[in-house]
């Protein structure tokens, strides 16, 4: 019969092999607002932003990454890097989000 001391060197073991998986976060644009305005996530997760507007949209970082929405459509992105990161839509510049990315 296996010890308790091994039974949870086994189990540390099993959940070592099976990282958590990554997840997909989404992020409404409606009335020219992105919902929720703040987004936490890990990197590796995907940030949906799915635009119920009639005009397109943008997800755009400053000297950083720029995601295009369609108008009536989605649009996503792997977080590759973690930190703060402050967007907005480059072509309703009031539009802002933020989105905070841990290891």
């Amino acid at each position: 019969m296996l010890s308790k001391r091994r039974l949870w060197i086994a189990a540390a073991l099993v959940v070592a092999a099976f990282p958590a998986q990554a997840e997909t976060i989404q992020v409404t644009i409606e009335k020219l607002v992105f919902s929720p305005v703040e987004v936490n996530a890990k990197v590796g997760d995907t940030i949906e932003w799915i635009n119920k507007d009639v005009f397109v949209h943008t997800a755009t970082v400053k000297g950083g990454w720029e995601v295009m929405i369609p108008a009536k459509k989605s649009a996503s992105m792997v977080v590759e890097k973690a930190g703060p990161v402050e967007y907005y839509c480059r072509f309703h510049p009031n539009m802002k989000g933020r989105l905070t990315v841990s290891p």
